[in-house]
């Protein structure tokens, strides 16, 4: 069977991506990518929108073979090089990128040559146009912006899919259980983009089962933690999820994280926030 090899760095698997991994049928599928996306290794911080297992998983799980190139070892080769590394190891009959995709060394690597290499070696090119939402191109970086405004429901639509993450459950001070509002602590993902601080609508995912939620994510101002924390007020559901990983989906935005004056002004609003999903 022919190899198809995807290219591209897929973080989040959103619309634009899922256009790039359709592959024709009739080939083995190849996905290509990196341990860290580029962009990201670029400025000190990692900003992803999926965990590198979860991005993997969902390859995986859509027929691709999954090949991760580790970033320290092929930055230096220039786009000629790479081109030809591509061709040695993987040796495809099919490439498909997306229409802005870059490659090798600085990123001087463009469709442009990647086209004439296709053409030099006889490898069927298929390079996907610039998928759309509301006339803006779906991208990784558009939906980061997003997430940080607070816009979930945009993030949502452009992902093709609801943003989450999985984490353990750890121990809290007790507070929410005290006020009435048990709740569960998870630390935020270090590598995931951060959402605007602040409450959300949540759906949480317990032995394969849905509750819905609100979840807290930012620093408490009003009891301040030294890390991200997320706190979530589970609906419907009692009992002991220390050390259990959950996974949290964001919904909706509520509210900005604020500070209260004291506990009775935080349950107050706490309770007004549970009124607004109920039933919904």
């Amino acid at each position: 069977m022919r190899n198809a090899v995807a290219l591209g760095t897929f973080d989040g698997l959103h619309k634009g991506h899922l256009a790039v991994l359709s592959i024709p049928d009739g080939y083995r599928k190849i996905a290509l990518i990196f341990d860290i996306p580029p962009k990201c290794s670029q400025n000190g911080e990692i900003e992803l929108l999926l965990t590198p297992s979860e991005k993997i998983e969902r390859l995986e799980n859509s027929g691709f073979s999954v090949h991760t190139l580790k970033f320290s070892e092929v930055k230096d080769l220039t786009a000629e090089e790479f081109l030809e590394f591509v061709k040695e190891r993987f040796n495809p009959s099919l490439i498909s990128c997306g229409f802005n995709y870059r490659f090798g060394n600085k990123g001087l690597g463009d469709t442009s040559l990647l086209e004439s290499f296709c053409k030099e070696n006889s490898i069927t090119l298929q390079v996907q146009r610039p998928v759309t939402d509301n006339g803006e191109t779906v991208s990784s970086s558009l939906i980061r912006n997003a997430l940080k405004i607070g816009d979930v429901s945009k993030a949502n639509r452009l992902l093709g899919y609801d943003f989450s993450f999985e984490t353990e459950v750890i121990k809290g001070d007790g507070r929410g259980k005290g006020l009435g509002f048990p709740t569960i602590n998870q630390k935020y993902p270090k590598d995931l983009t951060k959402p605007k601080f602040g409450v959300y609508k949540s759906e949480i995912t317990i032995n394969e089962k849905t509750f819905k939620g609100i979840t807290n994510i930012g620093m408490r101002p009003t009891f301040p933690t030294d890390f991200v924390i997320c706190e979530t007020f589970i609906i419907g559901f009692g009992g002991d999820l220390y050390g259990k990983s959950l996974k949290i989906t964001l919904k909706e935005f509520l509210r900005e994280e604020k500070k209260f004056s004291d506990e009775k002004e935080l349950s107050a609003q706490v309770l007004s926030d549970i009124e607004k999903i109920q039933g919904v």
